[in-house]
């Protein structure tokens, strides 16, 4: 792993009392991309016929917008009773929301924790709070958290040095889509209200400037071949890339479960159906590539087509939308956690045989 220092601690601040304004009132363009932390608006039943919740604990369906997470990368929020942390890393195009619990209490699956524990439980868990720690690893995000100052790899979400040194937090299930889709399928939902302040994504030195969030910091980096640090600064140290079947900055969603990964380019999905079927450690899974990106779900055994219809796909006498796993009878899929990233990332962190193929 390269470990770089590159910025000090905070140049880029993290946005650790968010607060939100409906989406009906964002003034961004409804293209802007998004993270979501809840995708459905309305209780629904999940396709296996048991009930499933639009809305987490109460609260309503909240989006991050990339380009604010552009100049702060981390968003320490509270949805529903769960300590999240919404990540970001530009260079990486890796966007990962991650629980901020840490403990004996808060490990394992989330499906099988109680929903029940509030984030000031005394059940022997903590709760962190990250920070951009100014590193890089492998081009990646080092978050650090304030509590302990271990240093955390945004990408894997695994503590890479300090007290809590291995410890990887968990994973929760997020979608990356646009302002628009995210208001049509949640008109009651929220959007971050910009933080505003100062940040080094701003400015030309290493040194915080005022923020606009109409600037696209990242917007000739994300066009050029190139990618890592490197690449971005224009300093002449690109990284190489030796396989021509995946291009290094292709959009991946990567699925971990039991100890086995795979990653589902977007590019390689849109030229074979737009729809994959594979196994991921002990789960089912289904990932479609859609306009917005790739979305991945729990499979119940159904055998999904792409229809003439933009990204809808029939399965079980059905209809089912590949950006929210909704189906036209009123079913839903279980979206499965995972990370949305670039293909050199996925493959740094997981080798060159962790991509789906046909």
């Amino acid at each position: 792993m390269d470990i770089k220092d590159v910025l000090p601690r905070d140049a880029i601040p993290s946005v650790d009392d968010p607060t939100y304004e409906p989406v009906s009132e964002y003034a961004g363009d409804p293209g802007d991309e998004v993270v979501v932390v809840d995708t459905v608006a309305s209780p629904t039943r999940r396709a296996d016929g048991t009930a499933s919740g639009g809305s987490v604990d109460g609260d309503p369906a909240r989006a991050f917008p990339i380009r604010y997470l552009h100049y702060h990368e981390i968003c320490n929020a509270v949805v529903g009773d769960d300590p999240v942390a919404v990540t970001w890393c530009p260079l990486c195009g890796s966007a990962v929301v991650y629980d901020r619990r840490v403990g004996e209490a808060a490990t394992g699956s989330r499906s099988h924790r109680s929903r029940e524990r509030r984030v000031d439980s005394d059940d022997g868990e903590r709760v962190l709070e990250f920070g951009v720690s100014g590193k890089l690893a492998d081009d990646d995000l080092v978050m650090y958290d304030r509590e302990t100052e271990s240093e955390w790899k945004q990408s894997t979400g695994t503590a890479i040095a300090g007290p809590l040194e291995g410890t990887a937090l968990e994973v929760l299930p997020a979608a990356m889509t646009t302002v628009g889709a995210f208001r049509d399928a949640n008109p009651d939902g929220e959007v971050l209200a910009a933080p505003g302040g100062e940040s080094e994504a701003a400015s030309d030195t290493d040194d915080p400037a005022p923020v606009d969030y109409d600037e696209a910091p990242y917007e000739s980096y994300f066009e050029m071949d190139g990618f890592g640090l490197g690449a971005h600064r224009g300093t002449g140290d690109e990284r190489e890339w030796d396989r021509d079947d995946i291009a290094p900055k292709e959009v991946v969603l990567g699925v971990e479960r039991d100890g086995d990964a795979l990653g589902f380019p977007l590019d390689r999905l849109a030229a074979n159906g737009s729809v994959a079927h594979a196994t991921v450690g002990d789960v089912d899974v289904v990932a479609f590539a859609t306009s917005d990106g790739v979305h991945a779900y729990e499979n119940p055994g159904f055998a999904f087509e792409r229809t003439v219809e933009p990204d809808t796909y029939v399965a079980d006498d059905a209809r089912w939308t590949g950006a929210t796993g909704a189906s036209d009878d009123g079913r839903t899929l279980e979206r499965l956690p995972a990370r949305r990233l670039f293909a050199f990332a996925w493959q740094d962190d997981h080798g060159p045989d962790a991509f789906w193929t046909p």
